[in-house]
């Protein structure tokens, strides 16, 4: 039994890993068709630009997943709130501190174990295993690069180009991968 369990564990976080890696691949993909004005466009009134939601994300990432096994993933040095005010930043600094955050991230997550899943953390004071932070931070990421995408494809419009299969490729795309 033992050995099913390392087996899965190692198997979740190999799978959290590509899934992390995936989402930042087609956040990337989508940042990259933009200019900087529409990254740092607000599209309606009280919505978030792309930039707000980078910044956002980057200041999370590295908070929560910096000393992750040993502090609590809300850090003090952390200003939340400004994460959501109109950036003063260039392009090239908002731009590394995307990849910081990305980077803190991943990082932490390959450096971890099948035996580390069960261990308790604190975010903002909460207790949560391991595997139950990882999951609360899958669905928070994703749910911000479904954002990320969605602002993108909606400035682009006709000028989008599709990060997954096109619309009215699936049957083509299927029989490439020999699924009929």
């Amino acid at each position: 039994m033992e050995h099913s369990f390392k087996a899965v564990a190692e198997g979740f976080l190999q799978q959290a890993f590509k899934r992390l890696e995936g989402y930042k691949q087609m956040a990337d993909k989508a940042i990259a068709q933009l200019s900087s004005e529409q990254l740092f466009k607000q599209t309606a009134a009280g919505s978030n630009s792309i930039a707000v939601i980078m910044r956002h994300m980057s200041g999370n990432m590295e908070s929560r997943w910096t000393n992750f096994l040993t502090e609590d993933g809300e850090k003090p040095w952390r200003n939340r709130d400004e994460e959501f005010n109109p950036p003063t930043e260039d392009l090239q600094s908002l731009l590394m501190g995307w990849d910081k955050g990305w980077t803190c991230l991943l990082g932490t997550l390959k450096r971890l174990s099948a035996e580390d899943l069960e261990k308790t953390i604190q975010i903002r004071g909460e207790t949560h295993t391991v595997y139950e932070a990882i999951i609360r931070q899958l669905m928070h990421y994703s749910s911000h690069v479904g954002q990320i995408i969605y602002v993108a494809k909606w400035q682009k419009g006709a000028a989008w180009q599709p990060l997954t299969i096109a619309r009215n490729q699936s049957q083509a795309f299927n029989e490439s991968m020999g699924y009929h």
